[in-house]
């Protein structure tokens, strides 16, 4: 099921499972995976989008092997807050999921997650051939380690 809400999405998700965050684009889907007490995002894999059916059948063998309660997709709204046609390709992108499993799927605002993620890696004087093969998952890793902190958040309000 689809969470426009992203409380309603915390609240729905289980506990005590890992999430995975999704950063999706028009060639790759970055993917990172939480802990189980949903502290901590880590960068996981980029898959290579070939079309809808392989892709989806890529990233239901991590969350089965990495037991994942639901899906966190970064949502790649413009800087004034309105959605474009990369919004509507992602919301896309999560419908067809959401035929495909019961998993929880919710949004999280993605606004200048690969920035950070670009940033990190150039602090960390990763080579450009490198930061090119590794910044979708650690995109993703922004995205997710967002969305956790927002519901550990929740939770102690």
């Amino acid at each position: 099921m689809i969470y426009e809400d992203f409380e309603e999405f915390a609240k729905a998700a289980p506990g005590f499972t890992a999430l995975a965050g999704l950063d999706f684009g028009d060639k790759t889907v970055g993917v990172a995976i939480s802990d189980r007490m949903g502290t901590v995002a880590t960068p996981l894999e980029t898959i290579r989008r070939k079309k809808f059916t392989l892709d989806a059948e890529h990233l239901f063998e991590i969350v089965k092997k990495r037991e994942v309660g639901g899906l966190v997709l970064g949502l790649p709204r413009n800087m004034d807050g309105s959605e474009g046609p990369r919004c509507q390709k992602t919301r896309a992108f999560a419908r067809n999921l959401s035929r495909l499993t019961e998993l929880p799927i919710g949004f999280w605002d993605e606004r200048l997650s690969t920035v950070a993620a670009e940033r990190a890696l150039l602090e960390a004087d990763t080579s450009r051939k490198r930061r090119a093969e590794v910044i979708d998952h650690v995109a993703a890793s922004y995205i997710l380690q967002g969305a956790l902190d927002r519901m550990r958040h929740l939770k102690n309000d």
